[in-house]
């Protein structure tokens, strides 16, 4: 049987191969047209959290976001799977205060932050795990904050609600097919997971890129989205995160969203181009360096070589000293 992944990074220790990461990558246009392709464009998989993008558009479209008074950093919070550090939290915490409930009104488990000197912090101050330090606990709100506009019941998790099927709406749109006919599992956080072929999610980054939609409501949600993600890409990750690196080396051209197991999204405003990329054996180590070798390849960024060391180079031992590097290893 053929594999459907290609070579895509290789970790060096010493100089010496320890480790090889295999994938698929796929760039499309909003035409529906497969530009380049790396492994089988037909693999079918989870975009896990790179979807985040499309679960917002219903929050600004429906009048959602304005009713509640959102501001471009929740939308961006929307979109994110954050660290939970200090302005996060906030954030999460602010939002569900002007929407007048509580964590327990999100659907997403309690958890720690991210980085260890945020998990101290909080066990310090006599803390424990909270609804509100998980990583999608802006998507949460953002789905709480829709459903309260549409006067629906909270439980915004069921695959029927009508939050959900907003969002279902949108994306099969922009899918060009039925996206409730998906292939569905549950996701980390609790909400519906949808499976989809990695050229279906190129085709659909590329027209959300472009905003390619039928009416001016969609296309002003998703500009919004896009201009908050441009402003705000620290939100959607951390400070310092791979994220912020690209969108900000790209100048803007270039919005991304990273999903769990190997999984990125990127989007190309200017020219209408989507890119997925998914690494075969789940790990979050090499995928920023394979996508941003990748936006070289297209010309996006420049020093495309040094970008992919920044974002995911280098290697350290325990003392903070190099040993060894991630070397993105894609076929011409």
């Amino acid at each position: 049987m053929t594999s459907p992944f290609v070579p895509m990074a290789e970790i060096r220790r010493g100089g010496i191969l320890e480790s090889l990461h295999h994938g698929v990558a796929v760039v499309a246009d909003a035409d529906g047209r497969i530009l380049q392709s790396w492994g089988d464009p037909s693999f079918v998989t989870f975009p896990r959290s790179s979807l985040k993008p499309f679960q917002a558009i219903p929050l600004v479209e429906s009048g959602a976001a304005d009713a509640a008074g959102l501001t471009e950093e929740h939308l961006a919070l929307a979109c994110a799977s954050h660290g939970a550090e200090d302005f996060q939290v906030a954030l999460v915490r602010g939002w569900l205060e002007r929407l007048g409930l509580n964590e327990s009104a999100l659907v997403c488990g309690p958890d720690l932050p991210r980085a260890q000197s945020d998990q101290i912090a909080v066990i310090r101050a006599g803390g424990d795990r909270s609804r509100v330090f998980h990583n999608c606990s802006g998507k949460h709100c953002g789905f709480l904050t829709l459903t309260k506009h549409l006067g629906a019941p909270l439980g915004y998790a069921d695959p029927a609600h009508p939050a959900q099927r907003l969002y279902l709406e949108a994306f099969s749109e922009l899918l060009g097919e039925d996206a409730t006919r998906l292939p569905r599992g549950v996701d980390g956080c609790g909400l519906p997971a949808l499976a989809l072929p990695m050229a279906a999610m190129a085709r659909g980054a590329a027209r959300w890129a472009a905003a390619r939609v039928a009416t001016q409501a969609r296309r002003t949600a998703i500009r919004r989205l896009q201009s908050a993600i441009r402003t705000y890409p620290d939100h959607l990750s951390g400070r310092g995160s791979s994220t912020g690196k690209i969108v900000r080396a790209s100048q803007g051209r270039v919005l991304l969203k990273g999903g769990a197991e190997g999984y990125v999204v990127g989007f190309v405003p200017e020219e209408g181009l989507g890119i997925a990329v998914k690494l075969a054996d789940g790990t979050a180590r090499a995928k920023m360096g394979v996508f941003a070798a990748l936006l070289g390849r297209l010309g996006l960024v420049d020093a495309a070589d040094a970008l992919a060391q920044d974002v995911e180079g280098i290697i350290n031992d325990s003392n903070g000293k190099p040993v060894g590097e991630v070397r993105v290893s894609l076929p011409a």
